[in-house]
This record gives C-alpha cells, sequence and structure tokens, in this order.
C-alpha cells in the first residue's frame, strides 16, 4: 500500500522534528526516526490500530507524544496529521477529503 501524506502533516512532522532537535542534538532524528517506524507498521497493518472517528484510525508514536491519524483508501494509506497528542483533538478535520 503506498502512503499519501496531506501537506499539513508533513509540515507538522517537520516543525516537531525541528523543535525536538532545538532541544537535543539528535532527537529531531529520532523523532523522524519514530515516524518512519509507525509508517512502516501502518503500511505492513493498516487495520489494527485504533479507530479514531469514522474512518480514520490512530497510531501512537513510540517514545513521543505524536500520533499519525490516517484513513486506508483503496489502496492507498491517507495520514491526515501528525498530532501531538496535547493539542485539540479535533483540529485535523478540516482536512478530511470527501469521497
Amino acid at each position: 500500500m503506498k502512503m499519501v501524506l496531506d501537506p499539513s502533516a508533513n509540515a507538522e512532522m517537520r516543525d516537531a522534528a525541528f523543535f525536538y532537535e532545538g532541544c537535543r542534538d539528535g532527537l529531531g532524528q529520532e523523532f523522524l526516526d519514530a515516524v518512519e517506524l509507525a509508517f512502516g507498521e501502518i503500511s505492513q497493518r493498516p487495520m489494527i490500530w485504533r479507530i479514531l472517528k469514522g474512518r480514520f484510525r490512530r497510531y501512537l508514536i513510540h517514545h513521543f507524544p505524536y500520533a499519525v491519524i490516517y484513513s486506508i483508501e483503496d489502496d492507498t494509506i491517507y495520514v491526515v496529521a501528525i498530532m501531538h497528542m496535547k493539542r485539540k483533538p479535533d483540529y485535523w478535520q478540516d482536512r478530511v477529503r470527501d469521497k
């Protein structure tokens, strides 16, 4: 299955990595590695992660307070957000593509 990131999700990922890198050298890369691990696990078993709302699922990123919010659309995993878990929980919903 191919994975497509919403441009806003991609920006969230970059912003978080930049923030963590500013906290400690190498921590930004650790965050990106954890996100890559998440993408790999989601790609291998997209249906096992918790349903968050409607067709959207949530994968909690290991060792960081972030989650990958995604849906499965035909043969594509659509990542709508790389969400900080302390933010307003539904902020990403305006990004949802209608089918």
